[in-house]
């Protein structure tokens, strides 16, 4: 699969001192590596004693079986991480060195190595727990560029624009991600090769990182798109509560378009509306909501068996930049509009369900 070509967006430095960012990488590297060998060493063991303990959870408590799902789950996840490694050193040779810094083949080679690891990673998980994938709206996921806003509630809906869009329209996804996400070491090293912005928690300069979120939307071509998850973080019934109080006592003129929401968190405005301003220049908005990944938000969620068996179901909608309204105000209640169609889906679907999140 070869990604189109992609735009000369802005690529932006590495943070923080040169010593840490090493340190850092080393720290994560050997960590993968060595649970690598010492997984692929134990793996029998670890299985028999895996399937021992599902065993004895079935017949105490019918729990499923998941640690024999898990094991081999997290053997694929860390040989995917190798492979990473390999290609990433492939690439950064093949493509010039310190010489093909921002190149457009090594942009593609790095578009097409992500798909393929988010595609390694669920496509295993897909297998092994069972999970159905009902697609709704695909096409509104094609040609780029445009801005895809998702709802997040899971460790797992990240990779939905690579797997969903990525690979089926060859589309490169430039990425807003949490800081957090660095601790995997290809995508510290392989998100500064491609327009990546990783931002950080309660950040002390929200001004700079939300003009790097504008930039994101610079120079983007037909094969790529951004993405950003405006909920900022995982939802759960506590925060969304919380954030409606925040939001009644420090922004009251939209605490009733907040206090509507039941299964989405509000969304946070800084980059959203930064975003929007440029959309307004002719980028279109997808957004993406699903159903099926709630209860997913730790891997204590997936030990507790809640993954197996599960029907995802995945909605796109897409909107043309010419319709988003003028002044912050109006963008607000537009962004406002559509986060509340999105929250108001889920809820029927899961009401359809017989569930909840």
């Amino acid at each position: 699969m070869r990604v189109q070509t992609p735009g000369r967006g802005p690529l932006f430095p590495d943070q923080g001192p040169l010593g840490n960012r090493v340190k850092r990488r080393l720290i994560g590297g050997t960590a993968e590596i060595a649970g690598f060998i010492l997984l692929t060493v134990l793996s029998p063991l670890l299985m028999l004693v895996g399937l021992i303990v599902d065993l004895a959870l079935w017949l105490k408590n019918r729990r499923p079986f998941v640690n024999i799902r898990l094991l081999p789950a997290v053997w694929w996840f860390l040989f995917g991480e190798m492979k990473a490694y390999l290609k990433l050193i492939y690439i950064y040779v093949t493509t010039g060195g310190p010489r093909g810094k921002g190149s457009i083949s090594r942009r593609r080679q790095v578009y097409q190595l992500r798909i393929a690891w988010a595609r390694n990673h669920l496509l295993a998980i897909k297998v092994l727990f069972g999970l159905k994938f009902e697609l709704e709206g695909m096409e509104n996921t094609g040609p780029g560029p445009y801005v895809l806003m998702p709802r997040h509630v899971s460790i797992l809906d990240n990779l939905i624009g690579d797997v969903f869009i990525g690979h089926p329209q060859r589309i490169g996804v430039r990425y807003v991600i949490k800081e957090e996400i660095r601790a995997l070491t290809p995508i510290d090293i392989g998100g500064r090769w491609i327009p990546t912005v990783f931002v950080k928690r309660g950040s002390l300069d929200p001004d700079t990182e939300i003009a790097a979120v504008r930039a994101l939307t610079h120079d983007m071509s037909p094969g790529e798109i951004m993405a950003i998850y405006p909920e900022g973080t995982r939802p759960t019934h506590k925060k969304i509560r919380r954030a409606q109080e925040v939001i009644a006592e420090k922004q009251p003129g939209i605490a009733p378009l907040a206090a509507r929401l039941n299964h989405l968190l509000p969304p946070r405005l800084g980059g959203p509306l930064a975003i929007l301003d440029e959309a307004a220049n002719g980028i279109d908005i997808v957004f993406c909501g699903h159903v099926g990944f709630e209860g997913l938000r730790t891997v204590g969620d997936v030990m507790a068996g809640v993954l197996v068996g599960r029907q995802i179901k995945i909605r796109f909608w897409r909107f043309e930049g010419s319709t988003i309204p003028q002044g912050d105000q109006a963008r607000t209640e537009w962004l406002y509009e559509k986060w509340q169609m999105i929250d108001d889906w889920v809820g029927e679907e899961l009401a359809a369900r017989g569930e909840t999140d």
